[in-house]
């Protein structure tokens, strides 16, 4: 009964309720609500009884306005961690929690969002889970997707391996969503060849927030690594504001785009590999050029480490070549630039890019119009660029790019072999066919 105290928790226990059991309040003028018993937070008054709405909204009563309580269901509690095979010959999910808005809660106090929940104390908010699976978790650290770096991403990485060859039927990674496409791309490049989808998860709106989708997103996440055909990384998030409806989408493929919908991401020159219908549990794959399961840990390839000496820099009407000079100076050993257009930077600067050529730093255009790709073929700073040695990054996303180069120079420092490697397809990062419903468009 996590978080209840007194006569309320009393008054629950003698009724053989827990967490998670469907219970039904009559209230002293004869309303009836209907809902699964959720846990309560320290912020809550203490005679507050919080349930679940069908309709996913949490509300919360006071135990003196309710004359009746009825205990309509109970299913038996997930388990915050199953060793072994358990008793109901379940497949056994590992959920890897690294925090963000999914483990977080409103800080009544100060407004604020702070990291405070587990994946275990989630898992007791969503019943539908234990139909599924048994479920292993562990909190790899609690912080929010801003404090992430490359080293973040080598320890999530070991662990998710560690976990695919301990025989898991899922992975699932809950983070935060400002730069989750970060640590998919990371995880993407780190384990190819996976005999089974890994699934990356977050939450726009915390899990005590009755707007959440933490609850439908983890839920969307645990149904993708146990049913979808792919082998990929995948983001796993709401595709509509509504409750209805997850994506999958390529974890080197995709972006938030929006800073507080629901449906915050897209899939960038592809389109998602899979729906999930949150009301029939099923998914549909809707994109067919997906990499498909192998057949064992064998057929893994692991590589995960990164290479910290990478920075992206955007350009802009006024870009400074010093910004250039000073990342030269410092000793970085890549630099990802966000080019205008079809991959370009004020001509200007093209001397210190040279520059930074010469010394041995690995120089990727990418385009900040995101949509399409880098042809820097022509217009003659795109060529000029070309002939000093900058690799063009394709359709690649900047992000996916500047990762993509971290995981390359922790392999070689020679240019022609980095080159080499940037321009490789190694897990569909790179979309050689473009067709029109790539796009977005909008019927006004």
């Amino acid at each position: 009964m996590p978080g209840y105290a007194g006569a309320v928790r009393e008054s629950l226990e003698r009724l053989g309720a827990a967490v998670g059991c469907r219970i039904r309040l009559m209230l002293q003028n004869n309303v009836i609500f209907e809902g699964v018993l959720m846990p309560h937070h320290e912020f809550s008054e203490a005679d507050i009884i919080v349930i679940k709405l069908d309709n996913g909204y949490n509300i919360g009563i006071s135990i003196s306005r309710v004359s009746k309580i009825d205990v309509v269901e109970c299913k038996e509690r997930a388990e915050a961690r199953t060793q072994g095979v358990n008793q109901f010959q379940k497949p056994i999910v590992k959920i890897l929690g690294c925090g963000g808005t999914i483990a977080s809660k409103v800080e009544y106090e100060t407004g604020a969002v702070k990291p405070a929940m587990s994946p275990a104390e989630l898992m007791e908010i969503i019943p539908e889970l234990r139909s599924l699976a048994g479920y292993d978790v562990e909190v790899l650290f609690n912080i929010l997707s801003e404090d992430m770096t490359p080293a973040h991403w080598k320890s999530i990485a070991e662990s998710v391996y560690k976990s695919i060859v301990s025989s898991v039927d899922g992975v699932v990674v809950t983070h935060g969503t400002d730069t989750m496409s970060y640590t998919a791309a990371a995880l993407a490049f780190s384990i190819q060849g996976l005999p089974m989808p890994i699934a990356l998860v977050g939450a726009q709106r915390s899990s005590d927030r009755p707007s959440t989708d933490a609850a439908l997103n983890l839920l969307a996440a645990v149904l993708t690594t146990l049913k979808a055909p792919f082998g990929e990384v995948a983001v796993v998030m709401h595709a509509t504001p509504s409750d209805a409806d997850a994506y999958a989408h390529r974890g080197v493929k995709v972006r938030k785009m929006h800073s507080s919908r629901r449906d915050a991401f897209q899939s960038i020159n592809d389109i998602p590999l899979a729906r999930i219908d949150l009301m029939k549990m099923e998914i549909e794959t809707i994109n067919s050029r997906y990499i498909p399961r192998s057949k064992g840990v064998d057929e893994i390839r692991f590589f995960a480490s990164f290479d910290d000496r990478v920075a992206m820099v955007k350009a802009y009407p006024g870009f400074q070549s010093e910004i250039i000079d000073f990342l030269v100076d410092r000793k970085f050993h890549g630099i990802v630039i966000e080019g205008t257009g079809l991959g370009h930077i004020g001509s200007y600067a093209i001397e210190s890019i040279r520059r930074a050529v010469e010394e041995g730093i690995a120089v990727v255009m990418t385009t900040q119009t995101l949509f399409g790709r880098v042809n820097m073929n022509v217009y003659t700073t795109g060529r000029k660029l070309l002939e000093i040695g900058v690799i063009p990054g394709d359709d690649m996303l900047p992000e996916t790019a500047y990762v993509k180069l971290s995981w390359v120079l922790a392999q070689t420092r020679d240019l022609k072999e980095v080159r080499k490697m940037m321009l490789t397809n190694y897990v569909n990062e790179i979309n050689p066919i473009h067709t029109h419903q790539l796009y977005p468009t909008w019927v006004h």
